[in-house]
């Protein structure tokens, strides 16, 4: 797990970075909402961050699908024969055979399985990948699908000194999830959710969205993922234009009544409207838990301001980003897990997940819940511990004195042990 301590030896390791960019990360991860036990891959703890290899980037995933796919087929009784649809998706590592193909080395399954294997997507994935199994599904009756999600963070890890770069070392964790999926009658009374309604927004023809979230050299010639200062604007776009479609879908005609109207008269200025509140609509009217992809603390801010979400609303969000990061594609999954584990989904609740891709993208979908949920999972061994009494990390505590420093005369000695 990545300690403070730790975070603070990898960060040390970098030696293309100086006082300003060590006060630039302190304050990114102070901020940030990360807590201490989140996952990294093994060749950071090795020390290898800067030169790893092909083999890394494959190891990291292999180790994941081994254990996640085991523990989703035995749990729900299905041998890797049964699967008739396979979709993967690792949007930065891109190998061949496939990472799809070697999950069907592995498990010797069926030669006239289905495959879809997606990259470059990010961490909208997920939902891009159940649409795929939708469409399937719509032609093709009695099927089983397997959805695999992670990111392969190891041959990612950046090590440059470009702001907008290094800020991704301080979201990603690892992490992902091994998903069944089925139109299988034989299989309903296994069923935990019913997928009601799917909508994607993809904005790459606005250049502004389409160049918030790149993978790119930097100018020493180092791979990174950069994230642009556009980027909140991008992802408020995305989102109000596919909330835009989506909330016919599942909201009450009541509801998008009252809105209409609200904005009719705002847009009249009768009676007192002029200069007060822009209306908002409630979208707790059709759903009962919103699923949020942990994009970061201001992604989850941004979104809980736009949709007018209490705390609770937000709270499996950020026990998410706290306990496990931002894990890509697979956040979302996470976050559900841990409405799970807290008993929170009851038999007929509406679950509404919106996530958000380089691209730029917004998907969202939503699902109804079939029976009451408290069956363990990821969560488990912590979710006693959930909500902290804070969540702020001790890396101001252990490493504030580095505000204080003048970059003129700041030197780290040698032997300097970190805290």
């Amino acid at each position: 797990m990545l300690s403070t301590k730790f975070s603070g030896e990898v960060i040390r390791r970098n030696k293309h970075l100086g006082l300003l960019e060590y006060k630039f990360l302190l304050k990114a991860i102070v901020s940030s909402g990360i807590g201490e036990q989140t996952y990294a891959p093994r060749m950071v703890f090795d020390g290898r961050e800067a030169c790893p290899t092909y083999e890394d980037g494959i190891l990291e995933m292999e180790e994941f699908f081994h254990d996640s796919i085991d523990k989703v087929l035995k749990r729900n009784k299905i041998s890797p024969s049964e699967i008739d649809v396979l979709v993967v998706n690792i949007s930065m590592l891109a190998c061949m055979p496939s990472l799809a193909a070697r999950i069907i080395n592995y498990y010797k399954m069926r030669e006239d399985i289905k495959v879809y294997n997606i990259t470059g997507m990010g961490c909208s994935a997920s939902l891009i990948s159940i649409n795929a199994i939708q469409s399937v599904f719509k032609n093709e009756k009695n099927k089983v699908a397997l959805m695999v999600t992670s990111e392969s963070l190891s041959p990612n890890w950046y090590t440059g000194n470009d702001r907008s770069m290094i800020l991704a070392n301080c979201l990603f964790r690892s992490g992902g999830c091994a998903i069944l999926l089925t139109n299988k009658l034989s299989l309903k009374n296994k069923a935990m959710f019913k997928l009601k309604q799917l909508v994607r927004v993809h904005h790459g023809a606005k250049d502004e969205s389409y160049d918030s979230c790149v993978q790119r050299e930097d100018n020493q010639g180092k791979i990174g993922f950069h994230l642009d200062k556009t980027l909140p604007k991008a992802a408020t776009r995305a989102l109000v234009d596919n909330l835009k479609q989506i909330a016919p879908l599942i909201l009450p005609i009541r509801e998008l009544l009252r809105y209409a109207i609200a904005i009719f008269v705002r847009k009249m200025n009768w009676g007192s409207t002029k200069g007060g509140p822009k209306p908002m609509i409630n979208f707790k009217t059709g759903v009962d838990h919103i699923c949020l992809h942990t994009g970061g603390k201001a992604v989850i801010d941004g979104v809980g301001a736009n949709l007018n979400l209490t705390e609770y609303d937000l709270e499996p969000a950020r026990m998410t980003l706290h306990r496990f990061g931002n894990t890509s594609a697979s956040s979302l999954w996470y976050v559900l897990g841990y409405m799970e584990a807290k008993r929170r989904l009851k038999k007929g609740d509406k679950v509404l997940m919106l996530s958000f891709g380089a691209g730029f993208k917004c998907n969202s979908c939503l699902w109804e819940v079939l029976r009451d949920l408290d069956n363990g999972n990821v969560w488990k061994d912590c979710i006693d511990n959930y909500p902290p009494n804070t969540l702020v990390n001790p890396f101001l505590e252990k490493f504030g004195w580095l505000h204080d420093e003048d970059p003129d005369t700041f030197n780290v000695p040698d032997d300097y042990v970190i805290p």
